[in-house]
C-alpha cells in the first residue's frame, strides 16, 4: 500500500484509525458544531465506529502531534467515493488544512480507480463550500440515498474525465 503520509511546515496528514481517544474528540466537536447549523434529523453523521469500517479510510492532520482536523473517503457501489466528516479545529483555520485533506482523499479515490467523490453538506456551512470549491467540486442535485431537502447542499466532482 502507498504511503499517504504527508507532512507540511509544521503538521501532517496520515491515514488513521477513528477508534482512538483524540479523533473521537474531533468527531464530537464537529458533532456539536452541525447541531448548531442544522436541525439533528437533517444531520447525517458517520460515528467513529462506523467510520472504522472497512468502506471508509479517515485522514488525520496533526500539529506537533496533536489532532487538529480531519476528513473520511467512504466507499459505495458504481465506483463512487464519498467525502465525510471534514472537520478543522477553529484554532487551525486559515491554513487550507481542509482543502490538503480533500487533495488526499482525492488521490486515494483515484488511485483506488473511483470514478467521482460526491458529498453533502449543510446549507449553512459556507465555510466547507469554499474548501471543496476551491477543490473542483461543483454543486449538484441530491446524492446516494440523501433526501432532497432544504437543509442540504450537495457537490461532486468527476474522477474518469
Amino acid at each position: 500500500m502507498a504511503d499517504h503520509r504527508m507532512s507540511f511546515d509544521k503538521f501532517s496528514i496520515a491515514i488513521e484509525t477513528s477508534l482512538q481517544d483524540e479523533v473521537r474528540s474531533l468527531v464530537a466537536e464537529l458533532n456539536a458544531v452541525l447541531l448548531e447549523l442544522t436541525p439533528p434529523e437533517h444531520c447525517h453523521h458517520l460515528t467513529v465506529e462506523q467510520m472504522a469500517d472497512a468502506s471508509t479510510t479517515v485522514f488525520v492532520a496533526r500539529d506537533r502531534g496533536q489532532a487538529v482536523a480531519c476528513g473520511a473517503l467512504k466507499r459505495h457501489a458504481d465506483g463512487i467515493g464519498e467525502v465525510k466528516r471534514m472537520y478543522t479545529r477553529p484554532s487551525h483555520r486559515g491554513q487550507k488544512i481542509g482543502e490538503q485533506i480533500v487533495a488526499r482523499i482525492e488521490a486515494l479515490a483515484r488511485s483506488e480507480g473511483l470514478k467521482r467523490l460526491v458529498l453533502e453538506t449543510g446549507d449553512r456551512h459556507h465555510a466547507a463550500w469554499k474548501v471543496y470549491e476551491r477543490s473542483g467540486f461543483a454543486r449538484c442535485g441530491p446524492v446516494l440515498d440523501y433526501p432532497d431537502v432544504s437543509w442540504s447542499v450537495f457537490y461532486d466532482k468527476r474522477l474518469d474525465g
